[in-house]
């Protein structure tokens, strides 16, 4: 990150953890605080303590003897991140719905723009590895806002620590770091319904969406 300046610990907390939801560690890989550290231009120790909290959140694996490391996939860890997920969007896009102004249908409008664009690019891409990290947070960036206006800080901040560990599953899970062509249409489809107010149709569109993974788990795809 930066040159000739010591990071701050909450950008180093930031950084790392849109390292680990993005595929930039391999599964099982080890985290050496004394090399993670020359990364960021600061000590082992605070490296440390980052991780140690990443491991109390679910996104490192930590064992004496073996310290850190990146988490393998888990079909079942997956199967129930993928059902709280939907249900904290039902229920967060439904609360939006009732509550948003104009301002928050512009700034929903706005996210699926920046999204859908990155999109279009990884579909006609041979290799989707270079956009996986920007994808990963306009995706986040659309699904937050969907939700903002639920009038819940509990509901929102309980969801960006599920998204975030789904996401680390699902990019560990699958070769295609869970992007589909269909996700393109899907996230059209809960766009529109969101912006006609129309409830059910918007939350059987997130479900539709993210009932994917559910099913790729299952073996059903």
């Amino acid at each position: 990150m930066n040159e000739g300046k010591e990071t701050s610990q909450n950008d180093v907390y930031l950084d790392l953890r849109d390292r680990l939801i993005s595929g930039r560690f391999k599964p099982g890989q080890k985290l050496m605080p004394s090399q993670l550290k020359a990364d960021y231009n600061t000590s082992a120790s605070t490296i440390r303590e980052i991780l140690f909290r990443m491991s109390c959140e679910g996104f490192v694996d930590f064992q004496e003897q073996r310290g850190f490391r990146c988490p393998h996939s888990s079909e079942q860890k997956l199967l129930e991140l993928t059902h709280l997920r939907i249900l904290l969007e039902c229920e967060g896009a439904a609360g939006s719905i009732r509550n948003g102004d104009v301002e928050w249908e512009a700034q929903l409008n706005a996210s699926h723009h920046k999204l859908a664009h990155i999109e279009s690019k990884m579909k006609s891409a041979d290799d989707i590895t270079p956009f996986v990290a920007v994808w990963s947070r306009s995706d986040w960036e659309f699904h937050q806002r969907l939700i903002s206006a639920c009038g819940s800080s509990l509901l929102i901040e309980t969801h960006r620590g599920i998204y975030d560990r789904f996401r680390q599953q699902v990019v560990s899970e699958l070769r295609t770091f869970g992007f589909r062509a269909e996700t393109i249409p899907e996230h059209k489809a809960i766009l529109d319904a969101a912006l006609q107010r129309d409830i059910p149709t918007c939350t059987k569109a997130i479900e539709d969406h993210l009932r994917v993974y559910r099913d790729h788990v299952a073996g059903k795809v």
